[in-house]
């Protein structure tokens, strides 16, 4: 039997004089054929190549995985997510001059591999045919300040991942000793700029230059490192996978609605997965293999009917739609209301509820999307104790309630100090009381959103939602002014980021009446089933 043949250590030239590794797997033949490319800061041996190289390879395509700039025996110095679109435009220009190029190609890759896709998508040629990405996006910046909230546990996360991962042996324990390593950081007292010490022992670049360059798309740092601005370009059928606890699911969503709106198809799938979950690897290589086989073999009739597949938690089951948002949802607000109520109807005539939010002591997160952690629901009754947590609950449903798509809150606070953040979350609480996390999200205010003292309509965008309330369960939303360590705590004093210094307490009044309705809009279905 004719086996897969592996060359290790190929050689690929870059324009500025760097060569970049890469290990290429011939499928059985090892004629002309069309590629797959994967570029990875991670490395490409172990299970990447036993799964993806020989995988792939068996299929009937050649198979090029590729050490990103700097990692892996790959020259130059690693400036995450600066090099990708030259780095790989370059590479697809070398896979051309390669005899056993066949004219067409696919990409393929999970998270920062995705990302690594979208950097040449737009400029790859009509050669690039297909494109399967997983929990990733075409840019990062967004995620990296959830509404304008630094998202320190999953940069100190992923950046002290990434320089573990260049030390002798990191490979192989990179991704246990990082998270562990990250969060004894962000329980110490420094400030968040020096955070990187604590966490890997020493500066780490990519960290201090999320600090210092802000979420502001404009700020020149991001103009070469957000691809978003060009998805619509892309014409490779794209397949897109995520999970409803992933932290780039919402950007992901935009892409989507991004080619959609240009008038292509993409595929997508929805689970109840997070970001390391294991569970989504299998699913996300066989859709793989079909779309490949489908869009560089040929092979059409391998695609499924729907193009959007959705996992609806709470009803445990798979669901087809032909679209996202899927078709039929209606936004439904759900106010709260007096006494911590929380109900469909019109708000009620009331006064504000107040809460302090204290920097030093900033209110904690329990679960929730994270880069390098188990995101999956927990029960959040032990923060819903806490005096710096608004609690609204409904009443038992007398019915099952579906919400599948986006989701937002509206609200009207009023802060003593401008510079505040606003945490929004939604909860299924059961009948037993549990009450579990199932999207959440940030708002960080300042002067611009309107001085302290007056009362700021506040819109925080959560993440998207597919999810069946039970009968007798009540929807509970949380309203708080922190989510530590997910977001940095805010100093209440709109110093930069990185500098320490004195805190400002914020105490915090949430307004509900008809001249205030504040609430949270959810995209309510019809119940299937």
């Amino acid at each position: 039997m004719r086996r897969v043949r592996l060359r290790r250590d190929l050689p690929v030239p870059m324009p500025d004089g760097v060569t970049l590794l890469a290990d290429h797997y011939a499928p059985p033949g090892g004629g002309p054929a069309p590629v797959v490319l994967m570029r990875s800061p991670y490395g490409r041996r172990g299970l990447f190549g036993l799964v993806y190289g020989r995988g792939f390879a068996r299929q009937g395509f050649h198979v090029v995985i590729q050490s990103c700039r700097g990692g892996f025996g790959s020259g130059g110095r690693l400036d995450p997510l600066g090099d990708e679109r030259d780095d790989g435009l370059a590479t697809l220009d070398w896979l051309r001059a390669q005899p056993w190029y066949g004219g067409s190609l696919a990409m393929y890759g999970p998270s920062y591999l995705g990302y690594a896709q979208w950097a040449v998508a737009a400029e790859a040629g009509p050669d690039l045919k297909a494109m399967a990405t997983q929990i990733t996006a075409s840019q990062f910046r967004d995620a990296a300040y959830l509404g304008g909230a630094f998202a320190l546990e999953s940069a100190l996360s992923w950046t002290t991942l990434t320089d573990g991962m260049s030390r002798p042996f990191g490979g192989t324990t990179a991704a246990f000793v990082a998270p562990r390593a990250a969060r004894r950081a962000v329980l110490t007292a420094r400030p968040v700029a020096e955070m990187d010490l604590a966490s890997a022992g020493r500066p780490l670049p990519f960290f201090r230059d999320l600090v210092t360059h802000h979420a502001d798309p404009a700020v020149p740092y991001w103009d070469k490192r957000d691809f978003s601005p060009r998805v619509g370009e892309v014409n490779a059928a794209v397949t897109m996978l995520g999970g409803w606890y992933d932290v780039f699911l919402p950007w992901q969503l935009k892409d989507y609605l991004a080619m959609r709106a240009a008038g292509r198809r993409p595929h997508l799938t929805i689970g109840p997965w997070y970001h390391v979950d294991g569970r989504h690897g299998r699913v996300s290589m066989a859709e793989a293999v079909t779309w490949f086989r489908a869009h560089l073999l040929g092979e059409t009739s391998l695609l499924r009917r729907d193009p959007v597949r959705l996992y609806v938690t709470g009803a445990g089951e798979w669901r087809g739609y032909p679209d996202w948002p899927v078709p039929g949802a209606r936004e439904r607000r759900w106010h709260l209301q007096p006494g911590f109520g929380l109900e469909p109807g019109e708000p009620r005539e009331s006064g504000p509820d107040r809460f302090r939010y204290h920097p030093a002591h900033p209110t904690p997160v329990i679960g929730g999307p994270v880069l390098l952690a188990d995101s999956r629901p927990r029960d959040q009754r032990r923060l819903e104790a806490r005096r710096d947590v608004l609690v609204y609950s409904s009443p038992a449903l007398d019915a099952e309630v579906e919400a599948i798509g986006p989701v937002r809150a509206e609200l009207y606070v009023r802060s003593s100090t401008p510079w505040v953040d606003v945490v929004v979350r939604v909860c299924d609480v059961h009948p037993d009381g549990r009450s579990f996390n199932l999207c959440e999200g940030v708002r960080r205010l300042g002067p611009l959103d309107g001085p302290s003292g007056e009362v700021r309509r506040v819109e925080v965008d959560l993440w998207p939602i597919g999810h069946r309330f039970g009968r007798g369960h009540r929807v509970r939303v949380h309203v708080a002014a922190g989510a530590y360590p997910t977001i940095a705590r805010n100093p209440g004093t709109g110093r930069p980021l990185g500098e320490d210094g004195p805190m400002v307490p914020a105490d915090v009044e949430v307004f509900h009446s008809p001249a205030y309705p504040s609430g949270v809009v959810l995209p309510l279905c019809a119940p299937r089933g």
